[in-house]
């Protein structure tokens, strides 16, 4: 969905991006660009969501209260 976001933004404002990009690599079969676009959205997503778990856990005080000993 991200993806596809990103792809009528830079449609609409055409601005070069990661989204046409792959778009374009996808219809031309270029499969590495593919592979390496994907790679890179996944492991972006991930440390997105990683900081986000770090972050929340120092908010919320029952998160905090899991992982004291006692």
């Amino acid at each position: 969905a991200m993806l596809g976001g990103a792809v009528i933004t830079e449609t609409v404002f055409n601005i070069p991006g990661l989204g046409l990009y792959i778009v374009t690599a996808i219809r031309t079969k270029d499969i590495p660009v593919v592979m390496g676009c994907v790679i890179l959205i996944a492991v972006a997503y991930s440390v997105v969501m990683l900081i986000v778990d770090i972050i929340y856990a120092y908010i919320d005080p029952r998160i905090k209260a899991k992982y004291v000993e006692g």
